[in-house]
């Protein structure tokens, strides 16, 4: 008898399958599977990723607080992070150079 023989009988008198194969079924199961351990890694990453933007908040809101303390005590807050030098903005005391000229 050739192969898938009761299948074909089954479809030509409107019998419909009632359950896929097995191994259809192992494949699907699988699949689900990794799925599920993919969903549940990226929630992991997604926490993490949370985390390490609050510490990153954190971080930004130091060096606000650390801008205005310079600004405070030195009168900049431009710090070149390498040598720690002050960089004072530009005094101007030609009043042509800042835009006022008495006519």
């Amino acid at each position: 008898m050739a192969k898938n023989t009761s299948k074909k009988i089954k479809e030509l008198k409107g019998i419909k399958p009632e359950k896929i194969s097995e191994e259809e079924l192992t494949s699907l199961q699988e699949t689900i599977r990794n799925i599920d351990k993919l969903t549940a890694e990226i929630g992991r990453y997604e926490i993490q990723k949370q985390n390490l933007l609050t510490h990153m908040q954190t971080l930004q809101e130091t060096i606000s607080d650390k801008r205005t303390e310079f600004m405070s005590e030195y009168g900049s807050d431009n710090i070149n992070i390498q040598t720690g030098e002050i960089a004072y903005p530009e005094e101007t005391t030609n009043p042509e150079e800042n835009g006022q000229v008495n006519s």
